[in-house]
């Protein structure tokens, strides 16, 4: 019976230790809304609450750095976004890459910039802390016509 216990008990805090140490997909999911949130808000604080100093963003017309990314904050006028078959993968305990859809109603610097982008994220733990270290997103193929035609 002691015998039992016992392998109940290692078996018990193997398994706390193994989901203490591997992320949760759906604690990622929230700092990646937090990220989309403080964005769209144009709260550059809270950006930086949840997206690294040192973040790298990759698009189809630029590769962007902290500053690049506020600036361009500054130049959507983003009336919502819904995320999308969100998926996070990890093999490593402190990094975790997202997938997703993300449909964005609004416009960039006076143009509609609306539609549905494919999108993706690397997010680090550092210091016990989450932070997005680079992000991309582009327009669907099918979706680009969508903004321009409403011009």
């Amino acid at each position: 019976m002691k015998k039992l216990m016992s392998y109940t008990l290692i078996a018990l805090l193997a398994s706390i230790a193994v989901s203490i140490a591997s992320p949760d997909q759906d604690m990622i999911m929230a700092k990646e809304k937090a990220a989309w949130q403080a964005f769209k808000d144009k709260k550059p604080d809270d950006f930086k609450k949840v997206v690294d100093g040192d973040v790298v963003g990759v698009y189809a017309d630029s590769i962007a750095d902290m500053a690049a990314e506020l600036s361009s904050m500054q130049k959507w006028d983003m009336k919502s976004f819904t995320i999308s078959g969100y998926k996070a993968i990890s093999d490593e305990k402190d990094v975790m890459v997202s997938t997703y859809t993300v449909t964005i109603e609004g416009t960039y610097d006076g143009k509609d910039a609306s539609g549905t982008y494919n999108a993706g994220s690397v997010w680090k733990l550092e210091n016990g802390k989450w932070l997005a270290i680079f992000h991309t997103n582009i327009m669907q193929a099918g979706a680009v016509g969508d903004a321009q035609k409403k011009e």
